[in-house]
Parts: structure tokens; C-alpha cells; sequence
């Protein structure tokens, strides 16, 4: 398998015909319900191996084959059982279908599907429920991942990896048709996708309900995302779900489960403060992957030029004061400073020369050492430790390196970036949500800028301090939270807690919920009532994610405990009794009905993912043993993109110094597209030559760049600030000769002056 896939260019056939994934969203929760049907051409039995990603918080619920007019369900069991009784069954010439989780990353799952016999169909059935992510412009986003990236396997490591099979998006045999049903409390302004869309239908005068299907023709190259818009988003909800009649009372399953969403609102006069101090540690990803282009468009920019302009503006929007650090690793790893300095014009500049000169050429992805050196340095007193996480995500230990962000979570807060299709979702949402952060993905034609100047904002927001929850509940009821506690807010960010209520109480009935925290040294409070009649119609939607995320916690707690084998009892039998799939156990269905043994040898074949985008596929080289990567990656699997021209924001931007002026010379001329005797000709007399150069570049960012001010915003404040520092007489005079030489009319208020 070093050198090839079993499937070639030839187009060998293979068993998967078509996939039909239904999307049901409910408000911030959604239920997806992939039909993947199955077709054995050859001549031979056949067992079929289809390796797939998942979200990595997906709680998979439930899985059911149909082959014929037999229809088989399957039952959650302890793992190693679950795999002994599917070999037993093949091996006695029963059909059976097996569905696991990888060892390595919770959102990398195995079907396996065998004994097809010849000329034989089969319907495999999965569902799974997920929590939707509030994104910076406050849509939900949904992510169908159709691109299995290969994930980097650290040298030294035990296991082989997961086994894939990769071939050029353009060669997967397989069709994929895409519904999405929306339905809210609150009115649906619209839905985007990064894939065609047919228009979106509303089902009702209010817009409360709609349906958006994928248009045809849907090309394997690509993660399939849905972006979803709601007026009032961040209105707070509590849904309270019936439990399960025939579960034990007592039980998870048994009582019912409310989930609560809240979505903090800190007043405007602790916003407007942004923080002037801190340990800013950057940490970029420079593997050979990190080469290819960050989507399709003609102008092919590639994840690490990205990520280069990323750091730029990172950078000059840093307050003066603080420290930093920019750690870079592939197989090894790099940093700038021995250990973080303070920030100034000598650091940043000797920073942004190194970051210049970065290019993706340090290998494979071993991205724990680097994590390690980082945590192994002193924390800075009165300079709160934020890490950023650039990454494509494609590594074999995520829970290793989750796990070490979660033991150091007390001394820094973690934000990560996913970058391009493929990046792991359990390692980016893992990173940030055991980090205290926020996780933010980079996929398609996003801008990465202004994703990662919005988690700058909430590195700089006042850090929240001494959160607690506390309920109040009818006499005779009791509740018992089964998420981890909240130990961070950030302004707009939702919340959730999910939590188990035991004990009678009439349906009219009302709860209440408050979350107290310390906001810059301010005692603050959100509260919300709720009613205790269980909704219709969620089914068992609320217990199955409540069930996941105690399943989360135990699973980590089962990394990190003595009494390992006790913790993964627990996690069995709460995988077992609720039905959702955990590391410790699979889904078997067996079809006993099938009277007539399968003769002859059982084929493999193993069904292909669409592969890495720019990866550059010949005949014989199809790649399929992830371990079996070589750290360093050779040049020619990752084509060069084009440099594209440099953008003039960021030419702009570049001038900017560390203080936040700019100085008066041709280079800024230049970039405001002007001569440099024209802007020498046109200053006031009075001004100083930084005072007029610092007011144009606020002007020119004002006049010509407020699509992009998200990733601006924070450096004008800066080149405010200075100003303001200067009391200079000559503001108003420049603000006019500086309208009048760039054609603008930008009002000296909105300069924030």
C-alpha cells in the first residue's frame, strides 16, 4: 500500500454507489441522517472498507443496514467485543456492518461492510446529532466534511495510522445529494454555503421554517458548509426533553434533560477597554501541506502566504507593552525569541523580517513538542498568556495534544485556527475548547483575517474571573449538570450547559438558571426562566448530546486516571444505554436471517475519500497508508501556487510602526497611490510630518477600506491612541487637506477623533 491505492486511475470499480445526506436543524442543534447505499459488481463476495470524517462532537446515534427486505439495526457494545463478533460473522459467511471511531481522533470513523455477495445492494443508514458553532458574524455553521486530509502520524508513535485511500476529487465513483431543512424560533435571514445552492425555500409566512437543497453536480473537493443566519441570535433558550419512557427512572436516559444557551452581553464601557497587556504566543503550522492553495480561485494563494499576512496584522494591532513570540513547527520546530519579549518597534520589526522569510518547509505535523516548550516557559506575571494555533489540522494524536492544552488550561487561553478542507474538527475545537478560547475554520474563499482579528478582539476583551451557575428549581426537583464547568465568557459567545433534572414537578411549572461572574473587577449576572414542560417533537435529540459530552468528560478523565478500567466501564455503559458511540465502543449489526452461507474468498476493497486539495496525483502513485508518510514531504506533491500581486491594505499596513504612526515618506505615498510630492505639497503647515502621514493612512483605511475594517479596527485604534498622546493643534486641518488629496469625505468624528 506504500505506492498505491486500490483504486487506480483505471477506475477499478468499487462497492459505494451513492450517498443521501438529510440535515435537520433545529434552532443551534442539528440532526444528520447520511444514507450510504452499496452496489457488489464483481463476481466475488465482497467486504467493503469506508474510511470517513465526522464532526469530532458528533454524537452517532444510530446506524441500520438494509439489504433486500431485512432491515437490521445495530447495537452499541464494548469495542473489542463489537469487532470479535463481526469477524465471527464473516468468517461463518453472515453479513455483517461495523461502525467505530478511531483510536487516534473522535472525528474519524470506520464502516465496515461485509460478505456482500455478488450482485447484492445494500443501504447503510447512519445519524448523528451536533451542537452548531456561533461564528464571529454570529452564523451557526454546519460542516458535511467530504475531505479526509491525511493526518500526520508523529514519528515514534504507536499505531499504524488510519488506513485511507485518496484519489483526485474528480475520480470519487460515488454521487452526493444534500437537503437541509432549517426550523427556529426566531425568523431565518438566510442561508450560505460555500458549495452552489438551489434558492432557499421558506415553508411558512413567518420564516421560521425552510428547506435549501445542494445544487447538482457537487464536486468531491471540498467540505459541504452551510452557514446559518437568525434575526435576534443571541437570544438566550432553555429546552427542557421528556426522558425516554422505557429507560430506568434515575437514569440519563430516564429523566428528563434540559440544555440551556446563553449568550453573555458585557456592558459597552467594559468593551470599549480593550487590555493593554499580555503573553501573545503565536504558534504557525509549516508543513509541507501548509503549501497548497487555500481554495480554487484563479488567484492561488497558498495557506502559509495566508498565514504570513495573518501575522502581519497580527502584529502591528498588538498594544505596546505586551510580550510575544512566534513559534513555527513541522517535524521540528522553530521560534523567533529564546523566550517572549516586550513588544516595541525594535522586537516587531526583527519579528516581521523572520516572518518574511517563513515558507512551508519543515515536514510533517508533530505539533506536541512545540506545545510542550511553549507550556515549559514561565508565565510573565500581570501578562496573561494567549495562545494562537495556525494549523491544516492534520495530525495522528489528537488527543494527546488536547489533552496537554487541558492540563495547562489554568495558565493561558487557547484560540485555534483550522486552515483549509480536511482540517481536523476535534483538534480545533478541542484545542479552544479545553484552551478557554475560541476555534475558528478557514475554508473555501474565506479571508483568514479577519476570522483571526475577531479572536484578537477576545484575547483583548477583560478576561471574565469566578464564574458560577446556580439553579433554582420547584421544591421536590433537583438537578445535576452534566457539562464541564464554564471557566470562560467572551462578549456574544454562546454558552451551553446541559444538566439532569430528577424529581416531580408540575408541567406549569418554572425554573430559573444565573450565571455570576467577575467581569474587570465588576460583579455581573445573566439570568434566565424557563418552563419545565418538555418540548414536542426533539425526540431524544437533547439527552443524546447531553450523553456525548458526559462521555467526553469520562473519556478524558480515562486518559489520565489509575482507575482507567473503572472510567471506561462508566463510559460503556452510558454509551450502551443512550445509544451513542464513544472511543470504547462500536455499533455490530449482524443479519442473522440470511439462511444461505456466502461462498468463495472474501474481496477487500477499500473505498476512496476525495484527496487533499493540490495533491498531485500520477497513475501509480496514489497515496493510502497515512503512516507511512515520510516526515519531510517532497516538493512536487504540493505544486507552488502563484504569488499572487501584494494586496495594498496590507502594503499599507506594513508601514505602520509599532507605536501605531506612520512615517511621511515615498513607501506611504506609494501606497496611498499618490506621488511623494503631492503628499509633502499638500500637509498643513502647522503639522508634523508623522501627525499628517498617520491621519492619511486613517483617512485612506476609512475612504477605501471599510469592507475589510474587521481586520483594520484595531490598529486604527492604535494610530488613534498615538494621536491623541501628541495633542496635536493641526487635527482638524489635516483631517480636511487629507480629504481633499485622496478624493474622500470622511468626517473627522469618524476617524475617532
Amino acid at each position: 500500500m506504500d505506492c498505491c491505492g486500490l483504486l487506480t486511475l483505471q477506475k477499478e470499480p468499487v462497492p459505494l454507489k451513492s450517498i443521501e445526506v438529510e440535515l435537520e436543524v433545529r434552532d443551534h442543534v442539528a440532526t444528520v441522517v447520511s444514507t450510504l447505499n452499496y452496489e457488489n459488481k464483481e463476481d466475488k463476495p465482497l467486504e467493503a472498507v469506508f474510511v470517513f470524517p465526522l464532526p469530532g462532537d458528533a454524537a452517532v446515534c444510530h446506524f441500520s443496514a438494509q439489504i433486500g427486505q431485512t432491515q437490521i439495526v445495530a447495537e452499541v457494545k464494548e469495542k473489542q467485543k463489537a469487532r470479535e463478533e463481526y469477524d465471527d460473522a464473516l468468517s461463518s459467511g453472515q453479513q455483517a456492518f461495523l461502525l467505530e471511531e478511531s483510536d487516534e481522533s473522535p472525528d474519524i470513523f470506520s464502516l465496515r461492510v461485509g460478505s456482500l455477495p455478488p450482485a447484492e445492494s445494500a443501504s447503510i443508514r447512519l445519524e448523528y446529532v451536533t451542537e452548531l458553532a456561533v461564528q464571529a458574524d454570529d452564523g451557526l455553521r454546519f460542516c458535511l466534511p467530504g475531505v479526509l486530509n491525511p493526518r500526520y502520524q508523529p514519528q515514534g508513535s504507536e499505531g499504524a495510522g488510519v488506513q485511507v485511500t485518496s484519489v483526485p476529487a474528480s475520480l470519487v465513483p460515488y454521487s452526493l445529494s444534500f437537503s437541509a431543512r432549517v426550523s427556529s424560533p426566531r425568523p431565518i435571514s438566510k442561508v450560505e454555503s460555500n458549495c452552489s445552492l438551489d434558492p432557499l425555500q421558506y415553508l411558512n409566512t413567518d420564516q421560521t421554517q425552510a428547506t435549501v437543497k445542494l445544487a447538482a453536480g457537487h464536486k468531491f473537493d471540498r467540505d459541504v458548509e452551510l452557514l446559518i443566519y437568525y434575526k435576534d441570535a443571541h437570544q438566550p433558550t432553555a429546552v427542557v426533553e421528556a426522558g425516554q419512557a422505557s429507560a430506568e427512572p434515575g437514569s440519563l436516559m430516564g429523566d428528563p434533560v434540559v440544555m440551556v444557551s446563553l449568550y453573555p452581553e458585557f456592558p459597552q464601557s467594559v468593551m470599549s477597554s480593550t487590555a493593554s497587556c499580555g503573553e501573545f504566543v503565536f504558534l504557525v503550522d509549516r508543513s509541507g501541506s501548509m503549501d497548497c492553495a487555500t481554495n480554487n480561485t484563479e488567484q492561488q494563494e497558498t495557506r502559509i502566504s495566508s498565514a504570513k499576512d495573518t501575522l502581519l496584522l497580527l502584529l502591528k494591532s498588538l498594544p505596546m507593552g505586551c510580550y510575544f513570540n512566534i513559534y513555527s513547527f513541522g517535524s521540528s520546530y522553530e521560534h523567533i525569541f529564546p523566550k517572549s519579549v516586550e513588544y516595541g518597534e525594535k522586537t516587531m520589526e526583527e519579528a516581521l523580517k523572520k516572518v518574511e522569510q517563513m515558507k512551508a518547509d519543515l515536514g510533517g505535523t508533530e505539533i506536541l513538542e512545540p506545545l510542550k516548550h511553549i507550556y515549559s516557559q514561565p508565565c510573565i506575571p500581570t501578562q496573561p498568556r494567549q495562545l494562537f494555533v495556525f494549523t491544516d489540522g492534520e495530525v495522528g494524536n489528537t488527543k494527546e495534544v488536547i489533552d496537554l492544552v487541558k492540563k495547562n488550561s489554568g495558565s493561558h487561553r487557547c484560540f485555534s485556527f483550522g486552515i483549509g478542507e480536511g482540517a481536523s474538527s476535534a483538534l480545533i475545537n478541542g484545542m479552544a475548547k479545553e484552551g478557554g478560547g475560541h476555534a475558528q475554520f478557514i475554508t473555501g474563499t474565506d479571508r483568514m483575517q479577519p476570522k483571526v482579528m475577531q479572536s484578537l478582539r477576545f484575547a483583548l476583551q477583560p478576561a471574565v474571573e469566578d464564574v458560577s451557575v446556580t439553579w433554582d428549581l420547584p421544591k421536590g426537583s433537583t438537578v445535576t449538570v452534566l457539562s464541564p464547568p464554564i471557566t470562560t465568557i467572551f462578549q456574544g459567545k454562546r454558552s451551553l450547559i446541559y444538566a439532569q433534572l430528577t424529581g416531580q414537578s408540575s408541567e406549569a411549572a418554572e425554573g430559573c438558571v444565573t450565571v455570576k461572574y467577575s467581569l474587570a473587577g465588576h460583579p455581573s449576572e445573566n439570568q434566565l426562566h424557563f418552563s419545565l414542560r418538555p418540548a414536542e417533537d426533539t425526540g431524544l435529540i437533547v439527552h443524546r448530546l447531553a450523553a456525548r459530552t458526559l462521555i467526553c468528560l469520562l473519556e478524558m478523565e480515562a486518559e489520565n486516571n489509575e482507575e482507567k478500567e473503572e472510567v471506561k466501564k462508566k463510559v460503556v455503559q452510558l454509551s450502551v444505554q443512550s445509544g451513542v458511540s464513544s472511543s470504547f465502543t462500536a455499533f455490530i449489526a449482524v443479519n442473522k436471517d440470511n439462511n444461505k452461507e456466502i461462498q468463495g474468498p472474501l474481496l477487500h476493497r477499500d473505498i476512496p475519500m476525495a484527496g487533499l486539495m493540490g495533491f498531485a496525483a500520477t497513475p501509480c502513485c496514489l497515496r493510502a497508508n497515512i503512516s507511512s508518510f515520510s516526515p519531510a514531504l517532497p516538493d512536487e506533491e504540493f505544486p507552488p501556487a502563484k504569488k499572487p500581486p501584494r494586496d495594498p491594505l496590507l502594503q499599507l499596513v506594513s508601514l505602520q510602526k509599532a507605536s501605531g504612526c506612520w512615517l511621511l515618506d515615498p513607501a506611504l505615498a506609494a501606497a496611498l497611490g499618490k506621488t511623494n510630492e503631492e503628499v509633502e505639497k499638500s500637509k498643513p503647515e502647522k503639522a508634523s510630518s508623522e501627525v499628517w502621514a498617520t491621519i492619511l493612512a486613517l483617512i485612506w483605511l476609512h475612504g477605501f477600506k471599510m469592507d475589510a475594517k474587521d481586520e483594520w479596527e484595531l490598529l486604527a485604534a492604535k494610530a488613534v491612541s498615538w494621536l491623541s498622546a501628541q495633542k496635536a493643534p493641526s487635527v482638524t486641518e489635516c483631517v480636511e487637506a487629507g480629504n481633499i488629496l485622496l478624493g474622500c469625505s470622511v468626517q473627522k468624528t469618524a476617524l475617532g477623533l
